[in-house]
């Protein structure tokens, strides 16, 4: 168990069509002090159900199940706003569906074979509005789909535009923030307070009209601003 306690304990609903895998996640949550498993949905019209119902503060969501796939559930749950975050566990076999959930909503993406504490961290994350990918998923997920997807132009149209709104700092650390630093790492990197950069990456978020910072580094390598590659510039 870590001890990374955030105060109130964090309601979370568990999604996934494997009973087992349910267990699991369950078992590994209902282990920390700060969190709390309020119920479990074996499909996506079950977490739809279950979110406007219970309101949970996190919905961990599969992706591949029967009646309604994770990317739709997470969908309506985000647009209904029966959750203040969903976390997608999900395997490399995923892949496609990871940029079409983050478009839905999804503040993070966790692998299935996660321990414990990274479980427990990318719930505290979502509950804190922050993110957090799989370190094992960020380069090789998110640059293969955007190679089989090539970026529009950055100088044509709306992105253009949304770009052009940005001020030179903001750029900095939307660069900063499509290479998965965390809020920490920006800061020193680029000498500001973290409070700092939060109230730059709340800016972003407003100025390109994106919901999250994974939204965010998928709007600079869907617009240019960065290229399939870069993320190897640490």
């Amino acid at each position: 168990m870590t001890t990374d306690i955030l105060g109130p304990s964090t309601r979370v609903l568990v999604v996934d069509d494997q009973q087992i895998v349910r267990a699991g996640l369950r078992t590994m949550l209902d282990s920390e002090a700060d969190i709390t498993v309020v119920d479990e949905a074996a499909d996506g019209e079950e977490a739809v159900a279950k979110a406007a119902h219970l309101r949970p503060d996190v919905v961990l969501m599969d992706v591949r199940m029967p009646r309604l796939n994770g990317v739709e559930a997470t969908r309506r749950i985000m647009a209904a706003g029966t959750a203040k975050a969903v976390v997608i566990i999900t395997t490399f076999d995923d892949e496609e569906y990871l940029l079409d959930s983050i478009r839905a909503g999804a503040s993070g993406f966790l692998l299935k074979d996660a321990g414990g504490d990274l479980l427990a961290t990318s719930v505290r994350a979502a509950m804190r509005g922050d993110s957090l990918i799989d370190p094992g998923m960020t380069r090789s997920l998110l640059e293969h789909r955007l190679r089989a997807e090539p970026a529009a132009p950055a100088d044509t149209g709306v992105g253009r535009d949304l770009l052009a709104a940005l001020s030179d700092r903001e750029q900095e650390v939307l660069a900063s923030v499509a290479r998965g630093l965390s809020n920490a790492a920006i800061a020193a990197e680029l000498f500001l307070s973290e409070a700092t950069v939060k109230t730059h990456l709340s800016n972003i978020l407003v100025k390109t009209q994106t919901q999250s910072r994974v939204q965010a580094a998928v709007f600079a390598y869907e617009t240019g601003f960065v290229r399939p590659g870069w993320l190897g510039q640490a």
